[in-house]
């Protein structure tokens, strides 16, 4: 089993949390499900519940009718999991700014709690 963590910036918000709390309930549904396959399966979770978009980022997948979620995350020592931000896909491509974002999340992360994590 793997611990999945939301990060917390520096002024005790949490992005990827705020962003699941501001979809509707069918879509926090499905995402929440997403989350305990990760929490199973971690790295060897693969499409259509995850995907490595690059540079140790990842997304987790999630479709409910029409509407996509897409929480990234990424990996620490000691088999954590840390969601990093979500947002909702419109196009085919996950955003540069999205992908950029996780990577600046995980490295205040690090700097601020080490690569084994809390």
């Amino acid at each position: 089993m793997f611990e999945v963590l939301f990060y917390e910036k520096e002024d005790g918000t949490r992005p990827a949390e705020e962003y699941l709390l501001s979809e509707d309930t069918k879509l926090q549904a499905k995402m929440s499900r997403e989350i305990l396959l990760l929490e199973e399966f971690g790295n060897l979770l693969r499409k259509p519940h995850s995907e490595f978009l690059e540079d140790g980022i990842f997304e987790l997948r999630a479709k409910v009718g029409t509407d996509i979620s897409r929480v990234l995350y990424f990996f620490l020592v000691g088999k954590k999991i840390i969601l990093t931000n979500g947002f909702r896909k419109k196009t085919d491509k996950t955003p540069r700014d999205v992908i950029e974002l996780a990577k600046k999340y995980r490295d205040d992360f690090i700097k601020r709690n080490g690569k084994e994590g809390m």
